[in-house]
């Protein structure tokens, strides 16, 4: 299985990819360092460790995701489940809102997803 992981500065480049892409490297760097501080071998160095993990593709010049913003969160809550809850969504849920009280609205979503993704 695929680790759908990134660290916090790798996530802050990822964030900034999906914001604005396609990008060309140039641009991202230019946006790097405006926004991060960072040099142009440090964006390109974390560039490359996010294209290993698979989750972004320099192709000729222009950076593109090869998940979503979407999926890469979808991947990395499976992940999460997967490995802290043993798979199980109701643990995981029960262990979430442990410590926090589930609005109306929140319970509401909450039954509505279920409908919407019961097994028949």
């Amino acid at each position: 299985m695929k680790e759908y992981r990134l660290t916090e500065a790798e996530l802050k480049l990822a964030e900034i990819i999906w914001a604005n892409e396609p990008i060309s490297s140039p641009n991202l760097v230019k946006l790097c360092e405006a926004q991060l501080d960072w040099k142009k071998s440090t964006t390109y160095t974390m560039l490359k460790k996010i294209e290993i993990k698979e989750i972004f593709i320099n192709n000729k010049g222009i950076v593109e995701s090869l998940l979503t913003k979407e999926e890469f969160y979808t991947e990395q809550s499976k992940q999460i489940v997967d490995e802290g809850f043993d798979g199980s969504f109701p643990r995981f849920l029960a262990a979430f809102s442990r410590n926090k009280k589930l609005s109306n609205k929140e319970i509401n979503e909450l039954r509505r997803l279920i409908d919407e993704h019961k097994e028949v």
